[in-house]
C-alpha cells in the first residue's frame, strides 16, 4: 500500500510539472516566432523550468527571442 501511494504521488507530480509545457508550448510550435532568439527548444526548457505561470512562461520566452501570435 505504502508503495502504491508513492507511485500515485510520483506520477501527480510529474503530470503537474508539465502544465506550462501543455499550455503554453504544446505541439503548435508553428505559433511561436523568434528574431536573433535562443534556439527554441534550450529557450522552452529553460523557460519550463525557471517559471511556474503562463504569463512568467511567456515572458521569459521574450527575453530569448520568441513571442507567440
Amino acid at each position: 500500500m505504502k508503495r502504491l501511494l508513492t507511485i500515485a504521488a510520483l506520477t501527480t507530480a510529474v503530470m503537474v510539472s508539465g502544465c506550462i509545457t501543455v499550455i503554453d508550448a504544446d505541439s503548435d510550435d508553428t505559433a511561436w516566432h523568434g528574431n536573433n532568439a535562443q534556439p527554441f527548444e534550450t529557450a522552452r526548457k529553460d523557460c519550463d523550468d525557471r517559471t511556474s505561470g503562463r504569463d512568467a512562461f511567456r515572458a521569459c520566452m521574450a527575453e530569448k527571442g520568441w513571442t507567440r501570435s
